[in-house]
């Protein structure tokens, strides 16, 4: 079976499983955050927007890899959806959270599958507006917090590059290479507490790819190059890139898979081989180790280790459908390099 093959199985498991109206309303469609549902998963209560917003991302991969109108009419009522959920408003409090669906819709946009000019609007207002000169620039994390980090600035920087808004998503680049790149190894810290100076050392999957992308999008091919050999050497043991549970963490290595991918196709050279081998490599592990069940493939969230039995306990990150989008967003990746 080759990637594109894997994609599409991938696509129908997490549509089959996932993707119901929202509150039983004709016409709405959102992904529930869990399989099996509880009964708050069953009715969409639980509200997670940025995971929404990468389900809606891999929905256009989709449709990128194989047009199809019933898909395209799936999109489009996805992102009126996430308007009526989100009780009117493109937009929340947390500024990574926005920037993701931004990110989305741009996509969505290109391929002129719903009208989003009002909501990339109201994202692109938000997002200036997080910006301060506190620690020399950069946004806050979320409206009212003391904490600038990589999750917000990386794509931020990336959606501003894509409204040709250059001057701040350099800004931003430039913020997260000289405060938050680990000059010992190559690799993004989280974040820094503004109030009190802390930097917070923690190392996760997304903010090397969030910063990859946001290098790609300037063409800084030198910190491109230099995040992609550091996330071989620390963080994809044996070529596959680590899990990091469920909840948010199970979207975090799919993130990085994504900008890999870009990078594979926007470089040449080492760099690029390495970054296709990352991503393919975990492609793989992904794919081998998926349960087979009746909907479909459950996929690991550790894509290094086997999937549990069908159906997952309660409490398996697998139920998650950050793990299950996750992965689904790692064979879409994976299909656009062959």
């Amino acid at each position: 079976m080759d990637g594109a093959e894997r994609a599409a199985v991938a696509e129908r498991a997490v549509r089959v499983r996932h993707l119901r109206p929202v509150w039983g309303v004709p016409g709405t469609v959102l992904g529930r955050s869990g399989w099996p549902p509880s009964f708050g998963q069953r009715w969409h209560w639980h509200w997670n927007y940025w995971w929404q917003a990468h389900l809606l991302d891999c929905l256009v991969d989709a449709q990128v890899r194989d047009p199809r109108e019933d898909r395209a009419k799936v999109i489009a009522r996805f992102v009126k959806s996430v308007r009526f959920r989100n009780f009117g408003k493109w937009t929340n409090d947390f500024y990574d959270d926005v920037a993701w669906l931004g990110l989305a819709l741009q996509r969505v946009r290109a391929l002129e599958l719903s009208d989003v000019d009002d909501a990339i609007a109201a994202i692109d207002e938000q997002l200036h507006e997080g910006w301060t000169d506190d620690a020399g620039g950069g946004i806050w994390w979320r409206r009212g917090d003391k904490f600038k980090n990589a999750p917000a600035n990386g794509p931020a920087a990336i959606f501003h590059a894509r409204e040709g808004d250059a001057s701040r998503a350099a800004e931003m680049t430039s913020w997260l290479t000289h405060t938050l790149k680990d000059p010992a190894t190559g690799l993004v810290w989280d974040g820094l507490r503004v109030d009190t100076g802390e930097l917070v050392k923690n190392i996760f999957t997304y903010c090397q790819g969030v910063y990859l992308g946001a290098c790609l999008e300037q063409s800084d091919v030198d910190n491109a190059a230099s995040t992609i050999d550091a996330v071989a050497e620390y963080l994809a043991p044996g070529g596959i890139i680590r899990g990091q549970n469920g909840g948010d963490g199970g979207l975090f290595g799919a993130i990085l898979a994504r900008y890999l991918a870009l990078a594979a196709k926007k470089l040449t050279g080492p760099a690029a081989d390495k970054a296709k081998h990352l991503v393919l490599t975990s492609a793989d592990a992904c794919w081998g180790g998926a349960t087979t069940t009746l909907t479909g493939p459950l996929f690991s969230a550790e894509w290094a280790a086997p999937a549990p039995p069908d159906p997952p306990e309660s409490g398996a990150p697998e139920r998650d459908l950050s793990v299950q989008t996750g992965a689904w967003l790692l064979l879409e990746a994976a299909a656009t390099l062959g």
